[in-house]
């Protein structure tokens, strides 16, 4: 009987231990899925996929900071809680300065996608190039400089603006420079506007603004005259050069505003002479058998009346063997000595004819009502009709075929 009480009770023991041991375990799994449900709650999967994706985010700026700084690497929905895809060396990854910049919306072809996503500039550098500004660079020989302006008409308050940006390459009578610009609206010589005195440079840059009150009846009879001058240490001043630019050929309107260049010419510090002076260009095309003449002004006329209605207008005629072929005329500028033509005209020419043609370039005068009044011709030609420096002129013309040659002549009565 003892024994049997004995083995009762062990057993009990071990029966009661193994029941506390199956308890415990069943405990364990109980808690385990208790806390993989919670993970899997959705509220608290955001906030973990936020958590990892900051982190995500913080590591790409760290390595952004050490290499070069890139576009911002934006991972897609469906990746996220993946580990991070290297990049191979040949999906390089743009710079921007905003790292939370979203790409645009629609659609995207394989060019846009991130293996085709290369720094800008390294497929073909010349497609991102800015054109070069020739008129900077360019000159021509014997330059004296070039002058950059613009120019804009008001119609409302009849007023024209000019503005006066820059100079560039002067070649002035010493080694220092000190320019300025004097503008003129001719023909009123009397009086102008002054730009400011840049010192001691060869390429001042002004960008000064002026003004003239202008109609608009008169406004395209009217020249732009620039003069640059230097002004040396005894304070004289010296002329550079010149730019004279009509306005008739320009369309002027408040919304059109035109920047301009010209390079400067030298004036002719000659005085006029007894009649005056005109200054053309000839040219002769011999493929096409055309000779072209472009009247560009006159100075020191000696008008037979001073007055606004005075009418001054230039007249060119081709002659052959002292034969009246074809003559053409500029328009007529009024109340003006020193008229800025700037007109082109063209004439049919075999070069056969060459030897026996000539061209007569007659000043006009004219007034409603009178008589018009002639104040001064020139005729060039070959040397049956011409000597000097018209019958240079002509040579130089057909030495030099599709070349304007520009000459200045004095102005006579007798032909």
């Amino acid at each position: 009987q003892a024994v049997a009480v004995a083995g009762g009770i062990i057993g009990g023991i071990l029966l009661f231990v193994l029941l506390g041991i199956t308890a415990y375990l069943l405990w364990k799994k109980f808690c385990r899925l208790f806390s993989y449900e919670k993970l899997m709650n959705p509220a608290k999967k955001t906030n973990a996929n936020a958590i990892f994706q900051d982190q995500a985010n913080s590591e790409i700026q760290q390595k952004s900071t050490s290499r070069s700084r890139s576009v911002p690497f934006i991972i897609p929905p469906t990746l996220h809680g993946r580990d991070r895809i290297h990049l191979t060396n040949e999906e390089q990854v743009q710079e921007d300065r905003d790292p939370f910049m979203t790409p645009q919306s629609g659609p995207r072809s394989s060019f846009h996608s991130l293996a085709g996503a290369y720094v800008v500039g390294t497929i073909n550098p010349d497609l991102y190039k800015f054109p070069e500004d020739k008129s900077e660079t360019d000159f021509p020989d014997g330059s004296i400089g070039r002058l950059w302006f613009s120019i804009e008409y008001e119609q409302e308050s009849e007023r024209l603006l000019v503005s006066l940006i820059k100079v560039r390459k002067l070649q002035p009578p010493a080694d220092s420079c000190s320019p300025f610009v004097k503008i003129y609206l001719l023909p009123d010589e009397r009086s102008y506007l002054q730009s400011k005195t840049k010192r001691k440079t060869l390429n001042p840059q002004f960008d000064e603004n002026f003004v003239f009150q202008v109609s608009s009846k008169m406004l395209l009879q009217r020249t732009l005259k620039f003069l640059v001058y230097h002004v040396d240490k005894q304070k004289k001043h010296h002329l550079l050069g010149q730019v004279i630019f009509p306005l008739k050929n320009e369309a002027l309107t408040e919304d059109n505003k035109l920047v301009i260049w010209r390079d400067l010419e030298k004036e002719n510090l000659e005085p006029p002479s007894e009649h005056g002076d005109i200054q053309f260009s000839l040219s002769y095309n011999d493929y096409l058998g055309r000779l072209t003449v472009v009247v560009l002004r006159a100075r020191g006329l000696k008008l037979q009346e001073e007055s606004p209605a005075v009418g001054v207008y230039v007249k060119v005629s081709l002659m052959n063997h002292n034969k009246f072929i074809k003559s053409k005329k500029t328009a007529a500028l009024l109340g003006t000595s020193n008229p800025v033509y700037n007109e082109t005209f063209s004439f049919k020419a075999d070069q056969t004819e060459l030897d026996t043609a000539s061209l007569s370039l007659s000043v006009l005068q004219t007034n409603k009502g009178e008589k018009t009044l002639l104040l001064g011709r020139v005729v060039v030609g070959p040397f049956m009709y011409t000597r000097g420096k018209e019958l240079e002129h002509w040579n130089e013309m057909i030495s030099k075929p599709k070349e304007l040659v520009k000459r200045w002549h004095a102005l006579c009565h007798s032909t």
